[in-house]
C-alpha cells in the first residue's frame, strides 16, 4: 500500500486555513462563472507558466493568439504544446484524478506529436539533468515498478483522510518522484494538482497557479530537491500551499466588493493611465454616489497601491487626481 511520508505540522494547517478562507472569499466575490473572457485569460495564463516551465518559449500573447486559430511565428513544437495543454485543460470537468485510465489519456494529449510513448508508462530508465549544471538531480522509479506505484499513488488519493489541499501537494510531489512517463511528468503533475483542486472547490479549475510556479520556479525545483533528500514531502506541501495562497491573493486583489468585477477594476486602472479626478474616474465607471464609488473602488485601490494621489501630502485638494502606479513609476 502507497504510503507517502510527509508531516501536518502546525505551519500547514495554518496555510490549509488561510488557503480554504481565500478561496471561500473569491469563490463568492469572483465573476468566473458570469466572465467567460475572465476565465479564458486565468487558463491562458494557466497555460504559458507550465509550458514556460519546460522551456517553451512562447509569450503569454503568443500563446493566445495560438489558442485563438491565428498564425504564429515560433517553433512548432512550441505551438503544438500549447494546443494541446489547452486542449487537455478544457476536459478538466471531465477527468477523474483518481483514474489511472484519465491520467493516461490526459499524458497522451498532452504530449500527442511530442514523444512516441504519448499516454503510455515509460519502459526506459529516466533522470531529471539541471539545466544549468547539467547534473543528475533525481532519477525517476524503475520501469518495471512505474506502473504499480502510480496506481499506488492513485489509490492512495482516493481513500486517504486528508485535506484536499494537502493531498494535491502530496500527489504532486510524489508523481514527479515516481516520474512515471518519458517525458511531461512536469507540466502533467501540475495540471493534476490543478484537478485535484477543482474537484475540492471549482474555483481552482481557473486559478493560474502553475502561473505562480513558474515566477518560483528555481525555489519550486529547490524545494523538490530538498525534500528528496529527506524523503519527506512537508517541506513542498508547505511550499504549494504559500504559493496558492498567493495566487488567490492576487486573483482577489482586484476583486472588489459589491459584485464588482476583476475587468471593470483593470479596466479603471488603465484609465487612469493618465491622470483622472474623483470625478472623472466615477463617471468613467458610471456609479451613483460619491460614497458609493469611494466604497466600490477608491478606497481599495489606493490601499492595494494600485492607483496613487498625485498630490499625497494634502489628500482632500481639490485640484487631486489619480494615477496608476504602474504608469506612475516609469
Amino acid at each position: 500500500m502507497y504510503n507517502p511520508p510527509f508531516d501536518i505540522n502546525s505551519r500547514v494547517l495554518s496555510l490549509v486555513g488561510d488557503v480554504a478562507e481565500l478561496a471561500g472569499r473569491v469563490t463568492v466575490s469572483s465573476e468566473f462563472d458570469k466572465n467567460p473572457r475572465l476565465r479564458r485569460e486565468n487558463r491562458i495564463k494557466t497555460i504559458h507558466g507550465s509550458l514556460a516551465i519546460e522551456q517553451n518559449t512562447l509569450s503569454v500573447e503568443q500563446v493566445t493568439a495560438v489558442i485563438n486559430g491565428k498564425a504564429v511565428l515560433a517553433p512548432p513544437k512550441d505551438i503544438e504544446e500549447v494546443k494541446n495543454a489547452f486542449e487537455i485543460y478544457e476536459l478538466l470537468d471531465t477527468l477523474d484524478p483518481c483514474s489511472v485510465d484519465d491520467l493516461l489519456k490526459a499524458h497522451k494529449v498532452l504530449m500527442r506529436g511530442l514523444v512516441n510513448e504519448a499516454g503510455c508508462f515509460r519502459t526506459k530508465p529516466v533522470g531529471i539533468v539541471d539545466s544549468n549544471s547539467g547534473e543528475i538531480v533525481h532519477f525517476g522509479a524503475l520501469p518495471t515498478v512505474v506502473p504499480d506505484l502510480t496506481m499506488g499513488l492513485l489509490d492512495w488519493l482516493k481513500n486517504e483522510d486528508v485535506h484536499p489541499l494537502v493531498k494535491a501537494c502530496v500527489f504532486h510531489y510524489e508523481f514527479e518522484v515516481i516520474h512515471p512517463f518519458l517525458d511531461g511528468n512536469g507540466r502533467l503533475g501540475r495540471l493534476w494538482h490543478t484537478l485535484i483542486l477543482s474537484k475540492w472547490n471549482p474555483i481552482f479549475a481557473y486559478i493560474p497557479i502553475e502561473s505562480m510556479i513558474y515566477k518560483n520556479q528555481q525555489e519550486y525545483y529547490r524545494v523538490i530537491n530538498e525534500c528528496d533528500q529527506k524523503a519527506n514531502s512537508t517541506d513542498f506541501i508547505v511550499f504549494m500551499l504559500e504559493l496558492i495562497r498567493q495566487t488567490l491573493e492576487e486573483t482577489s486583489s482586484l476583486t472588489c466588493a459589491s459584485g464588482t468585477s476583476r475587468e471593470q477594476v483593470e479596466e479603471l486602472i488603465a484609465f487612469c493611465r493618465t491622470p483622472r479626478s474623483r470625478q472623472e474616474m466615477q463617471d468613467y465607471v458610471g456609479v451613483n454616489g460619491r460614497k458609493a464609488f469611494n466604497n466600490q473602488y477608491l478606497k481599495l485601490l489606493l490601499e492595494q497601491g494600485k492607483i496613487k494621489r498625485t498630490i499625497p501630502d494634502k489628500p482632500n485638494s481639490r485640484n487631486q487626481k489619480y494615477v496608476a502606479v504602474e504608469e506612475a513609476s516609469k
